[in-house]
């Protein structure tokens, strides 16, 4: 399990992380999402101890990450699978990460054969791996310790459509055992599908959390009318959010039942009304973030 409990990050005047709280639990995948810059890495830093929080604080196992006892047997990170020594073979960068977790040699093995890099893979110097092949190192570093714990920045970077396949299985199968799982991603199909529960944060704070199904049944109602210009004017006239989905369909704040009375008393067609799941996490994320990215792009023109 991981706790995090008003954890805040200040660099001068500049906050990076404000004052999150969520729990990722056992037997669950959570997806940690947000746009660039949004704190995510931070506070993935500030879980595993590699960067002090301001105040709050994040327990993982019910300790602070420093103060258990070999942490890598414990809790298994991957942050950035690029951050490997080029001049090793993949199998000397697992050797060093077992003998730091207290593992057997024969823990290599297993890592290896768990993330799918062969024996001869295994050989060649991590300069010469592929992007792809970087990661499925970095994700056999996280577990050759056995931890029953993963916290994994962009697990799937790089990876084709059939690792992401195989990673998902392999992450759904390590929740099932028990394990917890915290990943970022921004391959938002893929977490979708993965996810138990998802946290999203934007500049820095937590703007939705809660189970994916919660989230994505409170995504709004999706309406279809061919007077679409008209009906969206009378929702926002009666202090609705509403926002126009590529295929044509309005997604707004309000209730199937406030959008079907609004309509009657328009008196405007209506030819399809039910909650936006259909739209998606990629729709629901787009939607929560939107203020955060006009302003990213005010500030780089």
């Amino acid at each position: 399990m991981i706790q995090i409990e008003n954890l805040t990050r200040r660099y001068g005047t500049f906050t990076a992380v404000d004052d999150i709280t969520f729990t990722a639990r056992p037997g669950r995948v959570t997806g940690f999402l947000g746009p660039n810059g949004a704190g995510k890495s931070t506070a993935m830093r500030m879980m595993v101890g590699l960067t002090t929080p301001t105040s709050g604080h994040a327990l993982v196992l019910g300790r602070p990450y420093r103060a258990l006892p070999t942490p890598a047997r414990h809790v298994g990170v991957m942050l950035d699978a690029t951050a490997q020594h080029a001049g090793r073979t993949g199998r000397e960068t697992l050797a060093l990460a077992a003998a730091m977790a207290g593992m057997p040699r024969r823990a290599v093995d297993t890592a290896l054969e768990r993330v799918g890099l062969t024996p001869r893979e295994a050989e060649r110097r991590v300069g010469a791996y592929s992007l792809g092949m970087r990661q499925r190192l970095g994700l056999a570093g996280a577990l050759v310790g056995d931890p029953r714990v993963l916290v994994l920045d962009e697990p799937a970077n790089g990876l084709d459509p059939a690792g992401i396949r195989w990673m998902r299985g392999l992450l759904r199968d390590y929740a099932a055992d028990g394990g917890t799982v915290l990943l970022s991603s921004h391959l938002l199909h893929e977490v979708e599908q993965i996810a138990d529960d998802l946290v999203m944060i934007g500049h820095g704070r937590i703007v939705a959390q809660g189970t994916k199904e919660e989230l994505l049944r409170g995504g709004g109602t999706q309406v279809g009318s061919p007077d679409r210009a008209r009906l969206g004017a009378a929702l926002e006239r009666a202090g609705h959010e509403v926002t126009v989905r590529q295929d044509g369909h309005l997604v707004t704040s309000a209730t199937a039942e406030q959008v079907a009375r609004l309509a009657l008393t328009e008196q405007l067609l209506v030819t399809d009304l039910r909650p936006s799941a259909g739209s998606g996490l990629e729709e629901m994320f787009l939607q929560l973030t939107a203020a955060e990215a006009r302003e990213s792009v005010e500030v780089a023109a």
